[in-house]
């Protein structure tokens, strides 16, 4: 098959979708890579294409250009938060996605400057941000977006919140601290460079103790103010009790320069303001390098605050206007029109539609949200206009919660990780003793060495690639759990995962979807399909049960029921036009009929009017869509799998045939469930699928819990895992990820007791100069931290 000449998906619709470039038909693989890539032909950039070393972004969610309104970052009220106006010209920063390569900035550049009324554009394909600066009597900012948007980026203004204000700052304190130790260390190396080569052998003492001066001038800030961090960081550490790295980095530092500075004074000795100016320049690129991983690969949690719209369509007293959506409040009615993000987590009160749950659940596929439906901020409107009624607000919405459980996952260490820093500290306090050996030692073979020969050991041994070692890969594993719409809510998710022999699953939505609908009807005369459906929905209105949920959508306000009678666990009966109706199972329907036998694959219920049998409705609990691929790879990988349901009827034992489990238990209680799974434990590690709420028992039971957690329930999961799509799928790639994620953590550990066993000899027999094991340390911790990095290239 032939793939898609924009993005390199396969093609599947043969030549249905084709763009001449550069005088070939080429083939796409849907209608929204043809409009883009023909957008990009138009304007005359077909040099996109010959340079772009990254396929672009597959475009089949973009929606029809009539649908994409940005007319509302044109009202003031949103733009004081992101628009900076000098005079005519105004300029923001624009946060675009789908940027790959550096082709892509040059796409987005040259679309946009020939534009009149465009003053500036620049794109770093790094950041993914554009800074943009326009005449806004000539062009608005929502054309802007409509020009981006046309050759296949989604822009959106970019707005800092407090924290990354705050990161933001530190993020320059640190690159002061950095590049002030880099200029003092190249000033203070020029000289040191000159006495090892002997350069002043032939020179007056004066100018040797000249130089030596200057450079405790220029090494003075190095230790002062670049350094800090390590000293603030080792005090807390002993005021606590413990010992981490940066005791050993602070004592090397400061012994160091104390002692040239009285080497420096006293106009004898040796001086190593050299080696610490380096020592600390590389150990700040190392932290700096490390610090840099984590924001990229923390990114995607940070920005889902950004997915909210900036406005919202309030509708009152048949009125609707445009306001910024920090300005809503609790039961606001909301008007969300095809192809617009909802503003805030709301319940649909008017109109039927589909809704892009994408960016909390991972998954494209619209869901269907009707009236009674819960709809979250964020989300996108695809068909049709719905009113909402608001129901939560900023740190109350379910993205605010998500980001929660994201940051809470984030700051859970795996078993491993917690290993691996009591072993930094106690390497820290070995480290020490050695180098107070080392010392002694080389007093008596060689005093004139001995300082700088134990210099070089606490300098070399410094455990900081151990220390990185499990956290840049939790990090980096963390954020691509969260593009899949993973969240692990506890400690050690990492280490069980990998550990997974056994899965156990309810049936009810975790198997199914656990949404009922209607399948065949049978029904006697003189009555229609679409009258029966409408009497059922009458009497079972106001009920929520399951069955009820089912027959909503044909609700007619033209039946009205009276006396309405709810018998648990057989029907509802009620009167409509003087006739008595009852809805349920064939014992209670008819009295006088028994209940039939057992169905295989499906469960019934039945309607009679005045006591005659007027249908047989089949309920269907249809199957997710990607169980079958689900269970067949979780086979394929010799996990033992099981079905433990409430459900008693025949459909469980259907079901596991059809899916082809053979372990299968139906009817159980949940204490029934949890002894299974006591069981099964005596010699598996098993994880339980429930829904986290009625299966809490035998979800804190179970080795591993997972959750399938759609809506608002995520608050309430106590699951170890939270699925937040509606694909079972998702558990196959957490498997993938955390084995992946695993190996690279034993790699760092392996790497960073090697080089640290491998060094340790060369720098207690002096064959490692300062300054070399300040280079050693940070290469070392360098390769931990781009090891750690593989892992946001891997592909699901």
């Amino acid at each position: 098959m032939t793939s898609c000449f924009h993005c390199n998906e396969l093609v599947v619709t043969g030549d249905q979708f084709t763009t001449t470039i550069n005088g070939h038909a080429q083939p796409m693989c849907c209608p929204g890579c043809q409009a883009v890539s023909q957008a990009i032909i138009d304007a005359g950039l077909t040099s996109y294409y010959q340079f772009r070393s990254e396929p672009g972004n597959r475009q089949t969610a973009l929606v029809p250009e009539q649908l994409t309104q940005y007319s509302a970052y044109d009202l003031p009220e949103v733009q004081q938060d992101f628009v900076h106006k000098q005079g005519n010209v105004d300029t923001t920063s624009l946060s675009i996605d789908g940027i790959t390569c550096a082709a892509c900035a040059w796409l987005i550049e040259h679309k946009l400057k020939p534009v009149q009324g465009i003053d500036k554009v620049l794109v770093n394909s790094t950041t993914q941000r554009a800074l943009v600066s326009w005449n806004n009597d000539t062009i608005k900012l929502s054309e802007i977006l409509q020009l981006i948007s046309q050759i296949g980026y989604q822009a959106a203004p970019y707005q800092v919140d407090e924290q990354e204000k705050q990161s933001k700052a530190d993020s320059r304190k640190f690159l002061l601290r950095l590049g002030l130790a880099g200029f003092a260390t190249m000033q203070v190396m020029m000289f040191a460079l000159a006495l090892y080569t002997g350069y002043f052998t032939e020179l007056d003492i004066e100018f040797r103790d000249y130089f030596r001066w200057v450079s405790l001038i220029f090494a003075a800030p190095v230790v002062l103010y670049s350094a800090q961090p390590f000293y603030f960081s080792a005090m807390r550490s002993l005021l606590s009790g413990k010992l981490n790295m940066d005791v050993s980095v602070s004592i090397a530092i400061g012994g160091a320069f104390i002692a040239s500075c009285v080497a420096t004074i006293q106009g004898n000795g040796e001086v190593y303001f050299e080696s610490v100016s380096m020592f600390t320049f590389f150990l700040l690129l190392g932290r700096y390098f490390e610090q840099t991983a984590r924001q990229k690969a923390s990114v995607s949690s940070s920005n889902l605050h950004k997915l909210i719209p900036l406005t919202a369509h309030l509708l009152k007293d048949g009125q609707v206007t445009e306001i910024a959506a920090k300005q809503l409040r609790i039961n606001d009615i909301i008007l969300v029109k095809p192809g617009e993000v909802i503003a805030a987590d709301a319940v649909v009160v008017s109109g039927k539609s589909s809704i892009n749950e994408a960016m909390l659940t991972g998954e494209q596929m619209p869901i269907t949200k009707q009236i009674h439906d819960n709809v979250y901020a964020g989300t996108i409107n695809v068909e049709q206009p719905l009113q909402a009624k608001v129901t939560a607000l900023g740190q109350d919405q379910l993205v605010a919660e998500i980001i929660r459980l994201q940051e809470l996952a984030s700051n859970n260490k795996p078993t491993i990780a917690l290993v691996a820093d009591r072993l930094a500290r106690y390497f820290s306090a070995i480290i020490l003793s050695i180098a107070l050996v080392t010392y002694i030692v080389w007093s008596f073979i060689s005093p004139e060495d001995a300082f700088w020969v134990t210099l070089s050991v606490l300098v070399a041994t410094c455990p900081c690639a151990l220390a990185l070692a499990t956290p840049t890969a939790v990090t980096c594993a963390t954020a691509i759990f969260t593009k899949l719409g993973i969240i692990t809510r506890k400690a050690g998710v990492f280490e069980k995962l990998t550990q997974i022999d056994h899965v156990v699953f309810d049936k009810t939505g975790t198997l199914t979807c656990g949404h009922l609908t209607i399948g065949d009807i049978n029904i006697e005369q003189p009555y229609s399909q679409q009258q029966v459906l409408a009497i059922a929905a009458a009497i079972e209105q106001g009920s929520l049960h399951p069955i009820a949920q089912a027959f909503k959508p044909f609700f007619d306000n033209r039946y009205v029921v009276t006396d309405i009678q709810h018998h648990v666990g057989q029907g509802i009966e009620g009167i409509i036009d003087r006739q008595k109706v009852k809805v349920g199972k064939l014992s209670f329907v008819l009295p006088e009929h028994s209940e039939p036998s057992r169905q295989h694959h499906s469960q019934h219920i039945y309607m009679s009017i005045d006591n005659k049998l007027v249908a047989q409705i089949e309920m269907l609990d249809q199957v997710r869509l990607d169980v079958k691929d689900t269970i067949a790879k979780l086979s394929g990988a010799n996990i033992g799998l099981s079905i433990a349901s409430g459900d008693s009827s025949g459909h469980v034992e259907y079901l596991a045939q059809k899916l082809g489990i053979k372990d299968v238990h139906s009817g159980l209680s949940p204490q029934g469930k949890l002894s299974l799974i006591n069981r099964l434990q005596q010699a598996k590690k098993v994880a339980m699928f429930g829904d986290g709420i009625n299966d809490a028992p035998v979800l804190a039971g179970a080795n591993l819990s997972v959750a399938m957690g759609s809506g608002s329930a995520i608050a309430k999961n106590s699951a170890d895992l939270i699925l937040l799509g509606d694909h079972l799928s998702r558990f196959n790639d957490a498997i993938s990820v955390a084995k992946q994620a695993q190996n690279i953590i034993h790699q760092n550990l392996l790497w960073a007791f090697a080089y640290n066993v491998i060094i340790l000899p060369l720098a207690v027999t002096g064959h490692v100069a300062p300054y070399i094991a300040a280079i050693g340390m940070s290469v070392s911790s360098l390769i931990v931290v781009s090891n750690s990095l593989r892992l946001l290239r891997i592909k699901l």
